[in-house]
């Protein structure tokens, strides 16, 4: 915990988190689909998670769909005290694992419920409403009609604070038009930056952003600077690249995902780097070439 304490927290509207969490979506099977391979294994990541200081978990009941709840449930309920447990709706998975989006008003309800449920929880302390649509105009009209569904949902008690992810600036504005948001999940790392100027922005608003792929996803992170940072600091590339998204803006909350405890505490070590001054400098630097290249392409 004490590493942990070294990235400092940040606020999801009155609730405190630390910089650096962890994300759930690999507790359940390949491709998020299905069971974990082992049970067991999964249950020990999570406890091993929270005793190491970790107190926001991202989820959601489309993962597996329902196993990664229903895991977080079997490990650490009853919650600590200062648990935050974030979650999503947005989508639904098809019988042979894939992805839809699930958008009606009758399907944002039913996935409240059911992540209420499969959590055992009387309040979802953050739900995020995942924009699906690669269309800005659908995309739009989903996030009124989703935040309006959550909107009643928080009146109501059963939703304490609301996020938007996948989303544009215009559609983060439109949101705040109808309801407060306390954070953003949008796709960013150390190669992937087009929100340079929305994470500024939010943190002017003190509002938190949570990058998803923060290591590059499907295609990890390869960077001749990054390799050379983490060889001069003794660590590995994974994490140089959080401690730099931790250094990037103090509105940035991590939630790197893994199935094995190694990597997680590989992952809460990264809280305890400080990157000097030249390297972030470098880091920076090699990812504005990188944006160059792609946009020349």
């Amino acid at each position: 915990m004490r590493i942990l304490e070294r990235s400092g927290t940040f606020q999801l509207g009155d609730l405190s988190v630390r910089r650096l969490g962890y994300g759930a979506m690999h507790l359940s099977g390949p491709g998020v689909f299905g069971p974990p391979k082992d049970r067991g294994a999964a249950l020990a990541l999570l406890r091993q998670a929270v005793a190491s200081g970790v107190n926001h978990i991202d989820t959601s009941d489309y993962y597996g769909p329902h196993i990664t709840n229903q895991l977080i449930r079997e490990a650490l309920h009853p919650y600590p005290d200062d648990l935050v447990i974030a979650t999503k709706i947005g989508a639904r998975r098809g019988n042979d694992g894939s992805v839809f989006a699930a958008s009606s008003p009758e399907e944002l309800i039913q996935a409240v419920y059911d992540n209420l449920r499969n959590l055992d929880v009387d309040v979802l302390d953050v739900v995020n409403l995942r924009n699906m649509f690669d269309d800005t105009h659908r995309g739009g009209e989903f996030i009124e009609v989703g935040l309006t569904v959550l909107a009643d949902f928080q009146r109501r008690g059963l939703v304490r604070h609301i996020g938007l992810s996948n989303v544009t600036p215009v559609q983060i504005a439109a949101g705040r038009r109808i309801c407060g948001i306390v954070c953003v999940q949008n796709h960013y790392n150390l190669e992937q930056r087009i929100d340079d100027g929305l994470i500024d922005s939010l943190a002017n608003d003190q509002i938190a952003y949570v990058p998803f792929c923060p290591l590059g996803g499907l295609e990890p992170l390869k960077s001749s600077t990054l390799s050379r940072v983490a060889r001069f600091l003794n660590a590995t590339t994974a994490q140089i690249a959080l401690a730099w998204l931790l250094r990037r803006a103090p509105n940035t909350l991590l939630i790197p995902g893994t199935s094995s405890i190694s990597h997680l505490r590989e992952n809460i070590a990264a809280a305890e780097l400080v990157l000097p001054d030249a390297a972030v400098e470098a880091l920076n630097a090699s990812a504005s070439v990188g944006l160059s290249s792609s946009e020349n392409e």
